[in-house]
């Protein structure tokens, strides 16, 4: 679908060797296999890589005792031309035909253009109905080529400014991880994304919106960034974070201790 699209695999073990005149400006670097953005970023120019480099090396370290090899393998990473646009979660399957059903679309927001965290998506009926059919044209395309069919994911995309949808990646076999988006999508629209894909159902988005509004549901996902270890940490203040939303539905907990990510859902 996009033959002049520049990207490598590379051995971690063979980060220290890569050529900056070989790739492509910006560029972004992260796991082939990852999750939460942990070792992902963004390089723009030559002289930020030996820093980045650095990073890489601490957060590689730290997320082996972390998590398992199925969640974040560290040992081979992607280089790949950045994407320029505004970014899309997608929760979906194929169906036994291969054709897409789409469950929820949110919208990832970042802080800057440096920014590659998980920290806030939304969804609403604006955006459903605004990018609904564009990002079923580009999933029918993708089920074509790729020929899966009883097949749940959770895809991210981004959309340029003459309206083409560029895939970032492709989460298979799941909606979205954690504490996000399959619980959004019943607070925003009452869908229940495994009772759909395990069903066969497909939302009637014509009547799940029609008095929707212009209520926006998001998620805000937080990490440690104290700089402080979480084993070195007494106690997280929950009810005072809160206090710092409009309308809070929930809130996941994770011991911060051992794990680096809390989340809030709320409208």
């Amino acid at each position: 679908m996009y033959p002049d699209y520049f990207f490598k695999g590379i051995p971690f073990d063979q980060l220290e060797a890569l050529k900056m005149e070989e790739l492509p400006f910006p560029f972004v670097i992260k796991p082939a296999i990852g999750f939460f953005s942990m070792s992902v970023y963004k390089v723009d120019t030559p002289e930020e890589w030996p820093e980045t480099l650095g990073k890489i090396k601490k957060e590689v370290n730290d997320s082996q005792t972390i998590y398992p090899k199925q969640v974040i393998n560290t040992s081979d990473f992607i280089i790949e031309q950045a994407i320029e646009g505004e970014e899309f979660a997608i929760d979906c399957y194929f169906n036994e035909s291969g054709q897409p059903v789409i469950l929820n679309i949110m919208q990832h927001l970042f802080s800057t253009g440096k920014d590659v965290s998980d920290r806030l998506y939304f969804t609403s009926k604006n955006i459903i109905e605004t990018q609904l059919e564009k990002m079923e044209i580009f999933l029918k395309q993708l089920g074509e080529l790729s020929g899966v069919v009883n097949f749940p994911s959770h895809i991210e995309v981004r959309v340029d400014k003459q309206g083409n949808v560029l895939p970032i990646e492709v989460n298979p076999m799941r909606f979205g991880g954690w504490c996000s988006s399959p619980d959004m999508a019943w607070y925003a629209f009452g869908i229940n994304e495994y009772e759909y894909f395990f069903k066969r159902k497909r939302p009637d988005w014509e009547s799940l919106l029609k008095e929707k509004g212009d209520s926006v549901h998001c998620i805000v996902i937080l990490d440690n960034n104290t700089g402080i270890e979480g084993k070195n940490i007494q106690s997280f203040d929950y009810k005072k974070l809160l206090s710092d939303f409009e309308k809070p539905l929930d809130i996941r907990k994770t011991d911060f201790k051992e794990y680096i990510n809390s989340a809030v859902t709320g409208n």
